[in-house]
């Protein structure tokens, strides 16, 4: 992402480069283009790259096919190139070689609503299982009363209402004006972990069923694993919790 680079050609900037992953691509009537305005590789991150409003429609913006993904299909997910595409200086956002900055800020609230969806999955694995564990009867009874099927649910409830406290907190403090970035990577990282484990301990409790598409749950399994992976992944977010857990310390 970083290889896409904007120069300054009198009072506008060119952009060249290309963007992988856009959600919601073909419907876009404009872009937040993250650039790198500062060719030299040893200037700091924080005055390094520049962020930009693109039109859509700007001549030499391209914008590619939809891409069938494993989950999530519903999604308008595509790639864009930008080729000479010129935009004036008031498309900047905030300032210019300042573009780090802009970013991080825009995670601290795209972050928590992540983990809002990947709760909503985690939730609908729950409802699913336990739905079922009632319906389907084993030795003369249904399933949710036998110990080792009881202990998936309350394992999965329990993800369930530990991740909804660190999404609730993250979105709490950022609706106060508090900085948010721990608990926005806290709830986005264990918001991901549950709605995967939920999913697959959803199909663990329908059996061979759950891993045929005639029921919900495998859908659940595979839309999941991008909560782990877009806005940053698991690995990033424990980079960022333990750099905020130590500098309390520090």
């Amino acid at each position: 992402a970083t290889r896409t680079n904007s120069r300054k050609v009198g009072d506008e900037f060119v952009i060249n480069g290309g963007k992988m992953w856009i959600t919601n691509c073909g419907h876009a009537n404009w872009f937040f283009v993250f650039t790198r305005s500062d060719p030299d590789p040893k200037c700091p991150a924080n005055r390094a790259f520049t962020a930009f409003v693109v039109d859509a429609d700007a001549p030499g913006v391209t914008v590619g096919r939809k891409e069938w993904n494993m989950g999530q299909r519903a999604s308008d997910t595509r790639g864009v190139t930008f080729e000479d595409v010129v935009v004036p200086a008031e498309n900047i956002v905030g300032e210019y070689g300042g573009g780090f900055k802009v970013a991080m800020r825009c995670f601290d609230k795209t972050r928590p609503t992540v983990g809002a969806m990947s709760l909503g999955l985690a939730r609908r694995a729950l409802d699913e299982a336990t739905k079922y564990s009632m319906e389907r009867k084993t030795m003369g009874k249904p399933i949710f009363m036998h110990q080792a099927v009881n202990f998936l649910l309350a394992d999965m409830a329990m993800r369930y209402e530990l991740a909804k406290l660190g999404v609730w907190r993250s979105c709490a403090d950022y609706d106060e004006g508090r900085r948010n970035t721990y608990y926005a990577s806290i709830g986005k990282l264990y918001g991901g972990l549950a709605a995967n484990k939920n999913a697959s301990d959803a199909v663990q409790v329908f059996g061979g069923n759950g891993y045929n598409k005639e029921y919900p749950v495998e859908k659940l399994m595979r839309d999941a694993k991008i909560f782990q992976i877009y806005e940053g992944t698991d690995q990033i977010q424990k980079l960022i919790i333990g750099r905020e857990h130590m500098t309390k310390w520090l």
